[in-house]
C-alpha cells in the first residue's frame, strides 16, 4: 500500500455531493454502529497493539480512538449550534496538537464511553431532523465555508469509517 491509501483507506471524503433522505439514514446507521463497533475492535488491546502508528508516523491506536472522541463531541456542539444559531461561525482546532496532549496518552476506557455517549445523542437528534433542518448550516473558518447538516453528517459517518480502518491497519487486520 502506498501512503496515500495508507492515510485514506477508505479514499477521501468527496465535498458539494447531494444526499437523499435515504443517504442521511444510512450515514445516522454508520454513526449509530461506531460506538460498538470500536468498542469490540479496541477495548481487550494491550498497550503495545494500541501504541501502533496505523502509517509511518502517523497516530497510533489510541490517538486515533481519542482523536475520534475529540472530533465527535466537536462535531456535535457544531450541529447544535447550527440548528439554533442563523449559520454560526465554528472554530477550527489542530488536531495533530490535540493529539499529543497527555490525554491522549490515556487508557481508551473513557474515550470509548464518551463516544458511546455522543453517538446516542447524536443518532437520537439527527433522526428527528426534517429535511428543513438537516439544511441549516455552520460556517467554519478554516474552510472559509458553510457546511450544511446534511452534509456534515455524511462527513463523520465517513470518518467513523476512515478511522476503523485506520485501527484495522495498526491491528493487521485489513
Amino acid at each position: 500500500m502506498n501512503l496515500e491509501q495508507l492515510k485514506y483507506p477508505i479514499g477521501d471524503f468527496e465535498y458539494g455531493k447531494k444526499y437523499s433522505i435515504r443517504d442521511t439514514k444510512a450515514h445516522i446507521k454508520t454513526l449509530e454502529k461506531l460506538p460498538q463497533r470500536l468498542k469490540a475492535l479496541t477495548s481487550n488491546l494491550n498497550d503495545t497493539e494500541l501504541d501502533t502508528p496505523y502509517r509511518p508516523e502517523g497516530w497510533t491506536v489510541r490517538q486515533v480512538v481519542h482523536h475520534i472522541a475529540d472530533s465527535h463531541i466537536n462535531m456535535f456542539t457544531r450541529i447544535r449550534f447550527a440548528l439554533t444559531e442563523q449559520n454560526p461561525p465554528i472554530k477550527g482546532y489542530d488536531e495533530g496538537a490535540w493529539a499529543q496532549l497527555p490525554d491522549h496518552q490515556m487508557p481508551v476506557k473513557p474515550s470509548l464511553q464518551i463516544i458511546e455517549g455522543v453517538h446516542k445523542r447524536m443518532v437520537y437528534l439527527f433522526k428527528s431532523l426534517d429535511k428543513q433542518a438537516l439544511k441549516k448550516t455552520y460556517y467554519h473558518n478554516g474552510y472559509q465555508k458553510s457546511f450544511e447538516i446534511q452534509e456534515v453528517i455524511a462527513l463523520y459517518a465517513w470518518h467513523s469509517e476512515h478511522h476503523y480502518q485506520h485501527i484495522l491497519q495498526a491491528l493487521g487486520k485489513r
